[in-house]
């Protein structure tokens, strides 16, 4: 039988600055959201939540902001409850990050900003820019 796969990754802006919260047993959670525009439609979008816990929580809260772009990798997590004041079930589906890469220095920050901008220590390379441009194959070395 084969395993399941729970793997997501966005490219986006925040659209509100990241919220920070404690868990009751003392556990750091940091929430925002990201704008991802659609291929090919210039007016759309679709919109996710997104969680950070604990150091990589911690990051995000320091170094992003409304506006900036970031790479999200991480799986998709369901909720349901019960709306205390309708009494219907209620769900929503959001993202819980297991890294997130900066891809932009804040506004007003010169080229040499001191903010990371990949969160993931393993990973030696940083992301500079990613376009729509596509790939030409003649310009691969092998």
């Amino acid at each position: 039988m084969a395993r399941s796969i729970n793997q997501v990754i966005l490219l986006g802006r925040l659209t509100r600055d990241p919220e920070q919260r404690t868990t009751p047993s003392g556990r750091t959670v940091v929430s925002f959201s990201i704008a991802v525009d659609r291929a090919g439609q210039d007016d759309q979008a679709d919109f996710f939540d997104v969680t950070a816990w604990e150091k990589l929580g911690e990051l995000v809260m320091q170094y992003l902001s409304k506006g900036r772009r970031v790479l999200v990798q991480g799986r998709l997590r369901q909720d349901s409850w019960d709306d205390k004041e309708t009494g219907k079930r209620r769900s929503r589906i959001e993202v819980t990050a297991t890294d997130v890469t900066f891809l932009d220095a804040p506004s007003g920050d010169s080229a040499n900003t001191t903010a990371p901008r990949n969160t993931n220590t393993k990973q030696a390379e940083t992301v500079a820019d990613i376009d729509d441009k596509p790939i030409d194959l003649s310009e691969i070395p092998f």
